[in-house]
């Protein structure tokens, strides 16, 4: 699988797998353990609530990419990033795995943190391993979503069946054995990325150094301020409502990042050609806010959706609701080989990026048509997994059209000297995208199933037609980058 490709990708791709372990293991157990009774060892909180605090859990993953991603390119570079981030990935799911309320949130807050500074810069790095970009590149990134799936199936497996058969928090432990394993592995064998990684270019003067680190320290004190005004602001109300706090942090957020576009593209980018670039990267960010907002409903409504109405009863025995989750990654650990080959197979007649991304929308929306239907049948009863399997089935296909080529075109649309931060603004759209996922999960009760999830297929596949509709001038944006 790795012939004909830098050896630094294999570390890449290890480090990615323990890492989307930890996160996807403790992923498929979180709104399960939050809605648990405390009978069971679990929090009890509502379905809506508990969504909601999944959103802003997924959405603070995501979201700390864009200021992880600044932080490895004006600071600590790209290696030393994932380093840090991994150890406190790991911290974050043993703080997790002790019970308490506090250790909680904490834990949370830990697996945030470290997930922005080594999600994006994990990513980009597998960029800068083909300078040369065309095709190898899209390949190399095939490659590494395997890596990304691999993890996935691995961690669903072990987590969801720990955390629902014996107990939820020795769940989570696994989770952080899991991103520990990850940073041994890249400590002991990051020499092979070479000076890939490092900061390069202007950034690494040492008076830039030093700037960056006062602008840094000046946005932490920002970001406190904020948070205080916040808490004031709450307890002068009275009521703490987090439904309305996560859908007024996605609305802030969203403004914040079109805010950061239009900055960088007039006062940051050198010519027309940056411009347009950067500005494509902005459609783009637009598409994976829908995008994940769809395919994330994986973790909440349909995670629910697997517990609550689906039989899942093997020969007397029941599976693990979280093992459902695993379709997606099987899915696509069999398929992402395939769909690589296909884009190096198709040379100059290889899809543009708008058409692939409106492709991956339409499937998306296909597959929750699939389950709107199956919905309908769940009357007092519960209906067969095969409705699962069948939507996954599109939503990975979609998700290989989408995801892996998203990754590799930001590295190549991008600014070197912005790589990092525009990496982080994708991992961004997906925060958004998660955010809106816990938010409509909150909705599984009041709607009807079937028109929940026929209504988020029907946005999602009109958005995947305008990207196909009007693929020419969006790729008028790339200036032959394709």
């Amino acid at each position: 699988m790795f012939k004909d490709h830098p050896r630094g990708l294999q570390v890449l791709f290890m480090t990615e797998m323990w890492e989307r372990f930890s996160y996807y293991g403790m992923r498929a157990i979180l709104v399960l353990f939050m809605t648990a009774a405390v009978a069971t060892g679990g929090l009890e909180f509502d379905r809506a609530n508990a969504t909601a605090i999944y959103g802003l859990y997924t959405f603070g993953v995501y979201a700390m990419a864009l200021p992880g991603g600044w932080v490895a390119d004006r600071i600590m570079g790209k290696k030393r990033s994932v380093l840090i981030g991994g150890i406190l990935i790991a911290l974050g799911n043993f703080s997790l795995a002790v019970p308490g309320m506090m250790t909680f949130y904490l834990g949370l807050l830990l697996v945030i943190f470290g997930t922005g500074l080594l999600k994006p810069n994990v990513s980009a790095i597998v960029g800068e391993l083909y300078p040369e970009g065309g095709a190898r590149r899209d390949a190399g990134f095939s490659i590494f979503y395997m890596g990304i799936n691999v993890g996935a199936v691995l961690g669903q497996f072990i987590c969801a069946w720990v955390g629902e058969k014996i107990d939820w928090h020795l769940g989570f432990l696994a989770a952080g054995i899991g991103m520990t394993l990850g940073v041994l592995q890249f400590a002991t064998r990051s020499s092979h990325l070479g000076e890939v990684g490092n900061i390069n270019g202007d950034s690494a003067a040492p008076d830039m150094i030093q700037k960056a680190r006062r602008q840094f320290l000046m946005g932490i004190g920002l970001t406190l301020l904020i948070v205080v005004c916040l808490i004031m602001y709450y307890q002068f109300l009275g009521n703490f409502d987090i439904i309305r706090f996560a859908s007024s942090t996605g609305f802030i957020l969203l403004a914040v990042a079109i805010l950061y576009f239009i900055a960088i593209i007039i006062f940051v980018c050198k010519d027309t050609d940056e411009r347009k670039r950067v500005g494509m990267i902005t459609v783009l960010f637009l598409g994976a806010i829908v995008f994940f907002g769809g395919f994330e409903q994986a973790g909440s409504s349909m995670n629910l959706f697997a517990r609550d109405f689906t039989n899942r009863v093997v020969f007397g025995w029941e599976v693990p609701t979280g093992w459902l989750q695993n379709i997606n990654p099987i899915f696509i650990v069999t398929l992402a080989p395939v769909i690589g080959a296909l884009w190096v197979k198709l040379g100059d007649k290889n899809p543009s990026i708008p058409i692939k991304f409106g492709l991956g929308l339409i499937l998306l929306g296909a597959g929750f048509f699939v389950l709107a239907w199956g919905s309908m049948f769940v009357g007092g009863g519960k209906v067969s997994p095969m409705w699962l399997i069948v939507t996954y089935f599109f939503h990975t296909v979609g998700e290989l059209c989408l995801s892996p080529v998203g990754l590799s075109s930001i590295t190549k649309l991008s600014p070197q000297r912005l790589v990092g931060q525009m990496m982080g603004t994708w991992f961004m759209g997906a925060a958004l995208g998660n955010l809106i996922a816990g938010l409509v999960a909150g909705y599984i009760e009041s709607f009807q199933q079937y028109m929940l999830f026929a209504v988020v297929g029907g946005f999602v596949a009109v958005t995947g037609l305008i990207f196909v509709v009007f693929y020419k001038p969006i790729k008028s944006l790339g200036g032959g980058i394709n």
